[in-house]
């Protein structure tokens, strides 16, 4: 069947706003999409936009934050003057709620905009909505995303752009994504207002990269220790020597130590090894990859030293992180700060 497109050409229009939540999704999440659009009808002289709160998993569904909402199950086709935002967070990397995918493939057959945002990328992507886009999610699971689906080309940045297809990587990227959103459908000036009265500024572009203090505190890092920390990251893997950084970074080791110790109070091979960790413990949670296949894909050598140096960084084996929340747990539980282990 041939894909109908959304459209947004009717600017009088009042336009709907579908929230598809899943069980634990993150309610901050959902306050920086539900925000911008409630404050855009309070400066407009009359409604434009409406909003639903759906679930497919109860009447009444659970917050990560322990409050829960009231959400009604959506009817099988949406009107056209809909975009479907659909939240997942923990967990959601392994729903399988076949009646949403199926639901899910069927807006999207009908001309239904749709933006899986945060771990929704996930399900967006098993749903096969994801197919020649791009897509992000939040930056804690992009790795394990690529992992899980190769053929997708995965960007750590904000959000992916205004289109038939998007996704969102979560937490304040809402608010850039919906001021965008309201920019291109109802303009500028309206947007600029709307940002204004959150006093979200500057709107931040869809390219705009998710982090930028890797644990340093509230500032930016410098530009030679940033370069540095890209060519780690990007190459976990088969992790980089120091003097190879450095040389091409354009300093000396020893500069480039200095500026760890000063920013990090780490050296580099060591904000390096935390960092692959981190990587593990990412795969752990959001692949099936066994724990031999985890340890290459983080960089090392033996599966014995990526055990040894796991369970001396997290007080735990790799195994015991193959679940971000378990069930009998009250909260989620990152394995501490990236500055907690220096």
């Amino acid at each position: 069947m041939e894909m109908m497109e959304p459209n947004h050409e009717n600017p009088g229009q009042i336009w709907n706003c579908a929230f598809v939540l899943t069980p634990r999704f993150n309610m901050m999440t959902l306050n920086s999409l539900m925000e911008p659009i409630r404050v855009a009808n309070y400066l407009s002289l009359s409604k434009i936009y409406e909003h639903s709160l759906y679930s497919f998993d109860g009447a009444e569904l659970p917050a990560s934050n322990g409050l829960s909402v009231k959400c009604q199950q959506p009817e099988a086709v949406l009107p056209r003057n809909t975009t479907v935002f659909l939240l997942a967070s923990w967990g959601g990397e392994n729903y399988a709620n076949q009646q949403l995918m199926a639901w899910l493939r069927r807006q999207h057959r009908n001309g239904i905009q749709i933006c899986g945002v945060e771990i929704g990328a996930y399900i967006l992507a098993e749903a096969q909505l994801l197919s020649n886009q791009k897509a992000t999610t939040h930056w804690s699971y992009l790795q394990g995303f690529r992992e899980r689906f190769p053929s997708i080309e995965v960007v750590e940045q904000l959000y992916t752009g205004i289109g038939p297809v998007m996704t969102c990587a979560g937490g304040t990227a809402g608010f850039d994504l919906m001021l965008t959103f309201i920019e291109t459908y109802r303009g500028r000036a309206l947007a600029g207002e709307i940002a204004d009265q959150i006093m979200h500024h500057p709107l931040r572009p869809a390219e705009t990269s998710q982090k930028v203090t890797h644990g340093r505190g509230l500032t930016t890092l410098p530009d030679g220790v940033r370069a540095a920390v890209q060519l780690i990251e990007e190459n976990i893997e088969e992790p980089l020597r120091v003097g190879e950084i450095a040389a091409r970074i354009g300093i000396s080791q020893r500069q480039l130590e200095r500026r760890f110790n000063a920013n990090f109070s780490c050296s580099v091979s060591r904000f390096a090894q935390l960092l692959r960790l981190q990587h593990a413990r990412v795969l752990l949670v959001s692949t099936g990859l066994g724990i031999g296949e985890i340890s290459v894909a983080s960089g090392f050598n033996t599966q014995s030293h990526f055990n040894k140096a796991f369970k001396e960084c997290f007080g735990r084996k790799p195994s015991a992180y193959r679940n971000a929340w378990p069930d009998n747990e009250p909260n989620p539980q990152w394995p501490g700060t990236l500055a907690s282990f220096i």
